[in-house]
């Protein structure tokens, strides 16, 4: 049965950078961003990348149908039997058909989510610093910060009754955060 980890965290958090550092010290960690799985979708020229461009270039949530197909579509190809995903869920539909999709899929469990925990100060210091492209300015930062913290409560509350929700601290030195991450994903699998 493959294990499915989560890692969720306001944009500029770390979560990405976090995920594929765990997913570079061992060889049956597969690490999927769905950030990065959408811009290479954009950027791959297709029908399909311009339609995501629509919504991520203004900092919106990409359409539910779109993300469940992708992200299905990674825990179905992924060549170990340990998957992160992070960036997802993002809002409680996504969280909602996520759960719909593992309740009839016996092959995966839904091992735990880790959300990184930031203040906002400094995930649009680090958003800002970073500018990996036209998404990446106050505005759209703003925007995409209130896509983050507005279904949250209801998201930590859900994953809190199924009792897999763990917080971590995502302000101290990246090698200190990718450590703590790292030791408590290997207790669950």
């Amino acid at each position: 049965m493959k294990k499915l980890f989560l890692i969720i965290g306001a944009p500029g958090s770390g979560k990405t950078t976090d995920a594929e550092l765990i997913a570079e010290r061992h060889d049956n960690i597969t690490h999927y961003s769905t950030g990065d799985m959408f811009r290479a979708e954009v950027a791959s020229g297709s029908e399909l990348g311009a339609e995501i461009d629509t919504y991520v270039s203004a900092g919106n949530l990409v359409p539910i149908a779109i993300v469940i197909e992708t992200i299905v579509t990674a825990i179905k190809n992924a060549p170990t039997e340990v998957i992160i995903i992070d960036g997802y869920p993002r809002s409680t539909e996504q969280m909602t058909e996520l759960d719909s999709y593992l309740k009839t899929e016996d092959a995966v469990e839904l091992t735990s989510v880790i959300e990184v925990v930031v203040s906002e100060e400094t995930a649009c210091d680090r958003v800002l610093g970073r500018a990996r492209g036209a998404d990446d300015n106050v505005e759209v930062f703003n925007n995409r910060m209130k896509v983050y913290t507005d279904p949250l409560e209801e998201i930590q509350a859900f994953y809190t009754n199924l009792n897999i929700l763990e917080k971590i601290d995502g302000e101290p030195a990246l090698e200190v955060i990718v450590n703590v991450m790292d030791k408590f994903i290997q207790s669950k699998i």
